[in-house]
C-alpha cells in the first residue's frame, strides 16, 4: 500500500529461490500455462494422415512407413507419430486379448496364411484386387511375399516353391490353415488331399494343420499380416501392376530389415543362422513336375516349337510369331496371343507333326498339287519310323 518494493535477495535466501524468480512473480508471472499450445512438425501432415486413416484396413504403423518413405522422411520416430494420432483422437485403441508364445529351433518349421482379396486403387482410379502368399520361417521370422491373383492348388505349389528356392531349402514341417487347397473338409473331419500330400513327401515335409477358429496357433505368420497393411497408404500413388509387385517386394524387404519386436534382431539377422539347417530341395525333376508348363517361344521356319525336348507343329502362318505353350492334363496347348492354334498329345516321338500343318506346309513347294496328301502320309510314316 504505501508502494515501497519488497527486499527481492532477502525474499529469495527465505524460500530458497533465486531473487529474480521472486522478482518475476511479484511483478504478476502467473506460472507456465497447464495446457500449452504447442506446434508439431507433423500438423502439416494432419489432413494425409486423416485421409490414409480412413482407408478400410490400414494401420497407424501402415501410414508413419508409406509418410516415412514417400513424403518425408524427417517426420521422427514411429513413438512420437503414434503419440501424435493419439492426442488428435484420430485412432481410439483396440482391446486386445492375450494368447500362449511358441517357438521352434532353427529348420524346423514355417507357417503359411493367404492374406485375401487386398484392393487398391491406382491413380487413375483402377481397382487391384489381389491375394498375398505370407511365407514365415518360425525361428528367425524370415517373411517372403508373394503376389497372385487367385488362391488355387496351383498357386500354393508355384509360392511354396518360390519361398524354398527364395530361402535356399525346406523346413521339417509347415504350418497351415484349413485352406480349401490344402485341405478337404468332410462334415466335421478335415483331410489333406492327396496332390498336397504327394507334394510334400516329394519335398519331404510334413503339413501341420491349425484348430479351427484359432488364428494364435500360426501367430508369427498372422502377425506378419499386418504388414500387407502397409501398402493400403499407395492407394492412389502407382499407375500398373508392374509397380504395385515393385511396392510389395519393397515392403517384404524392408520388413526383412526392421527390428523384431519379439526376437530384438532384424529377421535377415537370423536367417543366416537358420538357412544352414533348412533341407535341401529336391531334383529339378521333381521341382519341373509341379510346376506350370506355361512358357512363351517362337515358331521355328520348320513350323514347329520345342518342348521338353520334343517338337509339335502348329499352323505355317505363325512361322516367326511368338506362342505360349501350356500344358494340361497330358495335353499341350499352344496359343497365338489368346487363340489356340494347335493342340497335342504330349508324347515321346521327337517330331509330332500335324499332318494338315504339314501338308500346308508342303503346299506352294511342290509343282503337282494332287500329290500333296499323298506325299505328306509318306514322308510323316518314314519320319515316325524313322526317329
Amino acid at each position: 500500500m504505501s508502494e515501497t518494493k519488497p527486499n527481492f535477495a532477502a525474499l529469495g535466501r527465505r524460500y530458497d529461490v533465486d531473487w529474480r524468480t521472486v522478482k518475476k512473480y511479484y511483478y504478476g508471472y502467473e506460472g507456465k500455462p497447464i495446457h500449452r499450445n504447442k506446434t508439431s512438425k507433423l500438423d502439416k501432415h494432419l489432413q494425409l494422415i486423416t485421409d490414409k486413416l480412413a482407408i478400410k484396413g490400414t494401420t497407424v504403423r501402415a501410414i508413419y512407413e508409406f509418410i516415412h518413405d514417400e513424403v518425408d522422411p524427417d517426420i521422427g520416430t514411429y513413438s512420437n507419430f503414434n503419440k501424435y494420432i493419439k492426442s488428435k483422437g484420430l485412432n481410439p485403441k483396440k482391446k486386445d486379448t492375450g494368447h500362449p508364445r511358441y517357438e521352434t529351433e532353427p529348420g524346423i518349421q514355417a507357417q503359411v496364411d493367404w492374406k485375401e482379396d487386398v484392393s487398391i486403387a491406382n491413380r487413375y482410379g483402377e481397382i487391384f484386387t489381389f491375394q498375398v502368399f505370407d511365407y514365415k520361417l518360425g525361428y528367425s521370422r524370415y517373411p517372403i511375399f508373394i503376389y497372385k491373383l487367385y488362391k488355387t492348388r496351383q498357386d500354393v505349389f508355384d509360392c511354396l516353391i518360390a519361398a524354398f528356392k527364395a530361402t535356399g531349402g525346406v523346413p521339417r514341417e509347415i504350418l497351415f490353415d484349413n485352406m480349401a487347397s490344402v485341405v478337404d473338409l468332410k462334415g466335421n473331419h478335415r483331410h489333406i488331399n492327396e496332390k498336397m500330400r504327394s507334394f510334400a513327401k516329394d519335398f519331404n515335409f510334413k503339413i501341420k494343420l491349425c484348430k479351427p477358429r484359432h488364428a494364435f496357433t500360426k501367430g508369427k505368420v498372422e502377425a506378419m499380416n499386418k504388414f500387407m497393411a502397409w501398402i493400403l497408404p499407395y492407394q492412389g500413388e502407382f499407375d500398373s501392376e508392374e509397380e504395385l509387385i515393385a511396392i510389395l517386394q519393397k515392403i517384404n524387404f524392408k520388413v526383412c530389415k526392421r527390428v523384431c519386436d519379439e526376437t530384438g534382431v532384424p529377421p535377415l539377422l537370423l536367417f543366416q543362422k537358420e538357412k544352414e539347417y533348412l533341407q535341401s530341395l529336391p531334383a529339378d525333376e521333381v521341382i519341373e513336375s509341379y510346376l506350370p508348363h506355361d512358357r512363351q517361344t517362337t515358331v521355328r521356319k520348320d513350323s514347329m516349337v520345342t518342348f521338353s525336348k520334343c517338337k509339335y507343329s502348329v499352323p505355317p502362318a505363325y512361322i516367326g510369331k511368338p506362342v505360349r505353350l501350356q500344358v494340361c492334363s497330358d495335353k499341350l496347348y499352344i496359343y497365338y496371343s489368346t487363340d489356340l492354334i494347335a493342340t497335342h498329345s504330349l508324347t515321346g516321338k521327337r517330331l509330332n507333326y500335324r499332318s494338315e500343318d504339314y501338308k500346308q506346309l508342303l503346299n506352294g513347294k511342290i509343282r503337282n498339287n494332287d500329290s500333296i496328301e499323298e506325299l505328306a502320309q509318306a514322308n510323316l510314316k518314314r519320319m515316325d519310323e524313322l526317329l
